[in-house]
């Protein structure tokens, strides 16, 4: 999850590898560290824990003399966030920087008696002094030599002293994207990086020993041989992944959401129904599934918690959600019938990866739901439907939900086509009802002042708690989510009918609970529902949609959401439930986009 970049050209490095850095914070902001090959053949480290605006404090009096370098920002795995924990890692004539977890650290340090020479308690320098011990002025052969000794994920970048115009790296799992360009070589975790110099860019192959010189790059397979790299192209330009008048990057990418949905859904339509030729998926694919399995974690499976709730009542399929970190390691009820879904908006989730791969261990065919090209889900999956999100560079997904979420909706209008559920007046009827989200949530987004207003119960509670029926249920969930990582309120979703059966212990004088009443089939019941909370004095923040009658005394604030069928209730609703999170993480004080703990990919397990 740490971000990495790295630089050799003609410019000073100094810079470059700061403002990198700065624009890979998301990644990881426990600490960060630079290391530059001088002019004079030394190695300059200077690192710093906290934000990477406290390293570019201690770095703005050093030269600008160097012109190759990399640097690393953290988050903490292996070791508290001290400054001997923090990357550059410099062990003899090895200088690292690394994303993963080795996982037999200890073995190695045992097998390679390497104690003497470490001063942090990360994993990453077992590594660099595993490469320094095996270095005998070969940096190809030593890395060879010790990628073969590591269990594991990693990413690294490494300078080898006597080579210090240049920049070795190999990966296993963790990301590593790289660009070669009149102005430099550059390589980097994430594309945000590097997208100034070049919209050009490859995802450097697992196990290919890449070598980035000032005017090219070379990249070598695991026998040596040289290997041509598929060039990829961003569809966003550098602007994209800047604030641009917002006060944060979660309140921006939240406005980004009608955009992102038009641009996902658009493409995939032909005649106004879906069409996915483009990715080449044709009609039979749809029709020979007897059951769909989701794959995903966090944000992305509560995507596929609605997806469930949508294609389910409407394909009459059975659709089963998993955590990726569990279902890796169960035993998956799958076969040559089961469609698997994995979603993740990075395509590099480590969790969702080893799930998409047991599940094509089982002979289910996989579908993969991502936002990045090229990236290691999308090329293991079968077949992939890239959403159009753009960069999203706040740690907690907003707009990737929504995509998703999108995404969900054309597979059950697809599916119901191809088998006969839906005729085609059917199918442009749903289609349309899904636009008419997008004007929807632009509606939401013009009373945004309302929701501002609604969190002033919220912002000093320790406690909240979402309640709703079907949909609403799953859509609660995801709302409980983004309460708690970006405003550390504790926060839990209950489906509404079970709070009798133990929950409603929990509800005391005042505590905050945003209940979801959008479904008419159980708009009756969830008001009754609501009415027990309230009748024990809790503070009812309730949604539903724009004609629903609300019976006196049953909420004590009321927000709506411009929309009828009840099917599409979910984009305009979590948009409500966004800056319900937002709201209240400003009002106490946080760094909504920056949450503590968290990083926004999850790379390690």
């Amino acid at each position: 999850m740490c971000g990495i970049i790295g630089y050799t050209g003609p410019a000073a490095v100094k810079n470059i590898l700061l403002e990198g850095l700065a624009q890979l914070e998301y990644r990881g902001y426990d600490s960060a560290g630079i290391a530059i090959a001088k002019d004079d053949g030394s190695i300059y480290i200077e690192k710093q824990t906290g934000q990477v605006a406290n390293l570019k404090a201690i770095c703005d009096q050093a030269d600008d003399d160097g012109h190759c370098g990399i640097g690393h920002t953290r988050w903490a795995t292996h070791g508290g966030v001290t400054r001997p924990n923090t990357h550059p890692h410099q062990v003899g004539r090895v200088t690292l920087i690394h994303n993963g977890i080795i996982e037999n650290y200890h073995e190695i340090i045992e097998k390679f008696d390497l104690k003497d020479q470490l001063v942090s308690e990360t994993d990453t320098e077992v590594a660099a002094a595993l490469l320094n011990h095996f270095y005998d002025g070969d940096p190809e052969e030593a890395i060879r030599k010790a990628v073969q000794e590591l269990e594991g994920s990693f990413a690294f970048c490494i300078l080898f002293e006597g080579f210090t115009d240049r920049i070795f790296c190999i990966r296993n799992v963790s990301p590593l994207v790289a660009s070669s360009t009149p102005e430099g070589s550059l390589v980097a975790s994430d594309i945000t990086a590097v997208i100034k110099y070049s919209k050009q860019y490859f995802v450097v192959p697992e196990y290919h020993l890449m070598v980035l010189y000032q005017d090219h790059i070379d990249l070598f397979d695991e026998n040596g041989v040289k290997a041509e790299p598929e060039i990829l192209e961003v569809n966003w330009d550098v602007e994209s992944a800047q604030k641009m008048g917002f006060p944060h990057y979660m309140l921006k990418e939240i406005h980004e959401q009608p955009e992102a949905i038009i641009k996902t859904i658009t493409p995939r339509l032909k005649n106004g129904l879906p069409c996915f030729e483009g990715e080449g998926i044709d009609d039979e694919f749809f029709k020979n599934f007897t059951n769909i399995n989701v794959v995903a974690c966090g944000t992305a499976m509560y995507a596929g918690m609605v997806g469930k709730a949508i294609i389910e009542p409407i394909v009459k399929v059975p659709v089963s959600v998993n955590i990726a970190s569990e279902f890796r390691y169960s035993t998956p009820l799958i076969d040559k019938h089961t469609l698997t879904i994995v979603v993740s908006q990075s395509g590099e989730t480590i969790d969702t990866l080893a799930a998409l791969r047991l599940a094509k261990s089982c002979g289910s065919r996989v579908l993969a739901i991502v936002n990045v090209k090229g990236s290691s889900i999308a090329r293991e999956s079968d077949y992939v439907l890239y959403t159009h999100a753009g960069p999203e560079i706040a740690v907690a997904s907003t707009k990737a939900y929504s995509v998703q979420l999108s995404v969900f909706y054309l597979l059950a209008c697809k599916c119901a086509l191809v088998r006969g559920i839906f005729d085609e007046t059917k199918g442009r009827e749903f289609i349309d009802n899904l636009y008419k989200c997008i004007d929807a949530i632009s509606g939401v987004l013009e009373h945004k002042e309302i929701i501002e207003k609604a969190v002033e119960h919220l912002k000093d509670a320790e406690h909240a708690y979402y309640i709703g029926r079907g949909l609403d249920y799953a859509f609660s969930m995801e709302g409980a989510l983004k309460l708690k990582e970006v405003s550390y309120v504790h926060a839990e979703a209950y489906a509404a009918g079970e709070l009798k059966h133990g929950t409603i212990a929990l509800i005391e004088e005042g505590i905050p609970v945003v209940a979801f009443a959008t479904q008419d089939a159980v708009y009756n019941k969830t008001i009754s529902n609501i009415r027990e909370v309230k009748a024990r004095n809790a503070y009812v923040i309730l949604i539903t949609k724009e004609d629903a009658e609300i019976p006196e005394g049953v909420c004590d604030l009321h927000l709506t959401v411009p929309i009828k069928d009840d099917l599409f209730t979910g984009l305009p609703t979590v948009v409500i439930l966004q800056l319900i999170a937002y709201y209240t993480s400003i009002a106490r004080g946080l760094n909504v986009d920056k949450p503590r703990n968290l990083a926004k990919s999850v790379t390690v397990e």
